[in-house]
């Protein structure tokens, strides 16, 4: 089933509650794992390099952008992702293992509350939640050091 923007109960909203007896159970569609009607896109800047991210249709990168526009500080950690602390921590809601990981993948961490952006191989670890992707080249990512970086929504 598809959605648009004009639909009232897109199918990742879509919520149903049935009783049966004393038990009431919530049965929720998963989200799709990347929205083509409505497409979230940031883009993030730092050290004169800019790169766009591709959000998926979660309720996690739904709650990211609603903390935009932001300045945050971008730093290395480990030899394969850059991470910037956000805010406050987003939220867990759907949250599930994933699969498929990749060089490119933006993701939060959960118990730590920050956004984490993945410039080498990596696998998946309990607490990451996918957000999104980089779209085009990831270079930027692979700059060393710490940085200003700005992060705001597009298109």
């Amino acid at each position: 089933m598809q959605t648009t923007a004009a639909d009232p109960n897109p199918t990742w909203m879509t919520r149903r509650s049935f009783t049966a007896g004393a038990a009431c159970i919530a049965v929720s569609r998963p989200a799709p794992a990347f929205s083509k009607e409505l497409p979230m896109r940031l883009i993030c800047r730092f050290a004169d390099q800019a790169f766009t991210v591709a959000l998926n249709d979660s309720p996690a990168a739904r709650d990211l952008l609603s903390l935009l526009p932001l300045d945050l500080t971008i730093e290395d950690y480990a030899q394969n992702e850059k991470i910037a602390s956000l805010p406050r921590k987003l939220t867990e809601e759907g949250a599930a293992p994933f699969g498929n990981e990749a060089v490119g993948d933006v993701c939060t961490y959960a118990p730590w509350g920050n956004l984490v952006f993945f410039h080498a191989p990596y696998r998946f670890s309990r607490g990451l939640i996918r957000l999104g992707r980089v779209e085009g080249d990831i270079a930027p990512l692979r700059r060393r050091g710490t940085y200003p970086l700005s992060v705001i929504a597009h298109g």
